[in-house]
C-alpha cells in the first residue's frame, strides 16, 4: 500500500471529507461535493479512492494513526505502562463518542455492509486496527513495560473486540434522550487492558 500521508492533496481530501461528514452526515456527503470543496479534479480524487466508502475507510485508518502517534510519543518517555495505555484509552474513547466522525462512519458502513466493496473496507479497518494494537503491545514488550509472557496477538484481538463493543453500545444509545447508567467506561477499559498486559505482574 502506498503511503500518501505526507501528500498535501491527500490531507486536504481527508480533512474536507471529515468536515462535510460533520456538517451533512455520511449519507449526504458525496465525492462530487468533496471535489467542489477541495478544488481537486475527479482524476485526482480517484487516484486515491474509487468510492466515498473507500475514502471513509481511509479516514478511519487516519484516526487510528493519530492514536498511534500519541502512543509512540508516550512510550519513548515512559518507565511504566500507565502513560502509553492512557494514550490508547483516551484516543479510543474519542473515536467512540457518538458525534465523532469515526463513529458516524462506522455506523454508516455497518448499515451498508451488504453493498459491494463495503465489507472489504470494514475488513481492512479491522485488520489495520488489530495490527496496530499488536504493534503497540510488541513495542511495550520490547521496552520492558509489558510482560513477555503476554500473548500479544490474543491481547490485541481482545482489545479490539472490547473497543468495538463499546463503540456499538454508543451507536445503539446515540439517539436515546436519556441513556441508562453505563457500568463499563473508559476507566474500566484501561483497567481491563492493564490486567491483560501485565499478565499478573506489577508495574
Amino acid at each position: 500500500m502506498v503511503d500518501y500521508t505526507a501528500n498535501a492533496s491527500y490531507k486536504l481530501l481527508l480533512e474536507t471529507a471529515e468536515q462535510l461528514i460533520q456538517e451533512k452526515g455520511c449519507r449526504h456527503t458525496t465525492l462530487q461535493q468533496i471535489m467542489l470543496s477541495t478544488g481537486l479534479s475527479k482524476g485526482a480524487i480517484y487516484h486515491y479512492v474509487k468510492s466515498k466508502e473507500e475514502l471513509f475507510g481511509l479516514i478511519l485508518a487516519s484516526q487510528v494513526e493519530l492514536i498511534n502517534d500519541s502512543f509512540l510519543l508516550t512510550i519513548e518517555k515512559s518507565c511504566s505502562l500507565t502513560a502509553p495505555l492512557l494514550a490508547i484509552t483516551e484516543g479510543l474513547d474519542q473515536l467512540q463518542q457518538k458525534d465523532s466522525v469515526a463513529n458516524q462512519i462506522l455506523t454508516y458502513l455497518l448499515s451498508q455492509k451488504d453493498k459491494p466493496g463495503i465489507a472489504n473496507v470494514l475488513q481492512q479497518f479491522h485488520e489495520r486496527s488489530t495490527v496496530t494494537l499488536l504493534e503497540w503491545i510488541e513495542s511495550g514488550q520490547k521496552e520492558g513495560l509489558i510482560a513477555q509472557t503476554v500473548d500479544a496477538r490474543k491481547a490485541a484481538e481482545q482489545g479490539v473486540m472490547l473497543s468495538y463493543g463499546m463503540c456499538v453500545r454508543n451507536i445503539m444509545l446515540a439517539d436515546t434522550l436519556s441513556s441508562p447508567a453505563r457500568a463499563f467506561e473508559k476507566e474500566d477499559f484501561y483497567t481491563f487492558m492493564l490486567l491483560i498486559l501485565q499478565d499478573g505482574t506489577s508495574e
